[in-house]
């Protein structure tokens, strides 16, 4: 069992669609059958979205999705249309708001690594491999690979796993042509990102993208992008392979959740307790850093 602790009710809007409550994102559509895109304060870990919320959370990944967005302009297209809020919205969504285009969305996670972490060191240590891609041996936890990685996974509903997938069975779900498209495109902005990142003293360990299709088969960037929960972010100056790395994302939850001090039973059927104010305050601090040392801009 998993899902949301408490799931919230759609806000209701004139002349806004409900389309569907995600894990961070609430979707809708608008008279003109753009998408409005609105990112919550809602966190989650171990397929569960969690009590209470980041305060600024939301903000802080729209902020830095437009500001990746616009760095990442001369290579893919993205789906922003407008930031401007939708008339009769909340005031409180301001800054976390966005009209996009519809796409035809791709139903692939696409995920680059350049470092070893997370289900792919798991995989690793089981078979040398990751998601069907063979590596060398001796490498460790936080390991940087020989070069970025492809390594798909499908998309998961609220409550459910992604889970990895190889190169082949993308191939085998949108086509060759379009599977060949999706690694370079993940390739290339991942290896843009992970550059500028490296300048701010910043590791881009892992990234996971989305992208769809206009009608005339443009692939553009989607979603979020690069944020602190898409991505493994870590401290160029502590990074130290073999070992769990520090990080500004939310690993900080994952990890207080799987310790003694949550007294929380991952197999059990019962949700994970509240998250105490100390946690979900140096997780804003997490989140609010990592957006500072991106962009060289103060988080306010």
């Amino acid at each position: 069992m998993s899902g949301f602790v408490t799931k919230p009710e759609p806000v209701e809007v004139p002349g806004l669609i409900h389309l569907h409550t995600g894990k961070v994102r609430d979707l809708y559509t608008d008279p003109d059958g753009n998408l409005v895109m609105v990112a919550s304060n809602r966190i989650s870990a171990f397929d569960w979205v969690l009590d209470p919320e980041i305060p600024d959370k939301g903000r802080i990944l729209t902020s830095l999705s437009l500001w990746w967005f616009d760095l990442l302009s001369d290579l893919y297209p993205n789906h922003v249309l407008s930031t401007e809020l939708p008339a009769g919205a909340p005031a409180d969504w301001a800054g976390r708001t966005l009209v996009c285009r519809r796409l035809d969305m791709v139903p692939v996670e696409c995920v680059a690594r350049g470092y070893l972490a997370g289900s792919g060191l798991e995989e690793y240590r089981e078979h040398r491999t990751v998601c069907g891609v063979t590596l060398p041996e001796g490498l460790v936890d936080g390991s940087e690979l020989p070069a970025p990685i492809f390594t798909p996974a499908t998309k998961a509903a609220v409550g459910e796993h992604d889970e990895n997938v190889t190169y082949d069975q993308v191939a085998a779900e949108v086509g060759a042509d379009l599977a060949t498209r999706l690694r370079h495109a993940t390739l290339a902005v991942y290896t843009r990102a992970r550059d500028i990142a490296r300048d701010r003293g910043i590791i881009l360990a892992d990234t996971k993208f989305e992208f769809g299709l206009t009608p005339d088969g443009e692939l553009v960037l989607a979603d979020e992008v690069l944020t602190p929960d898409s991505s493994r972010f870590w401290p160029a100056d502590a990074w130290q392979p073999g070992q769990t790395q520090p990080s500004f994302d939310k690993q900080f939850v994952r990890d207080w959740l799987a310790s003694p001090a949550s007294g929380w039973d991952r197999k059990s059927e019962n949700p994970p307790p509240r998250l105490p104010d100390e946690v979900v305050e140096q997780t804003h601090a997490k989140y609010a850093e990592a957006y500072e040392r991106l962009t060289g801009r103060r988080w306010s």
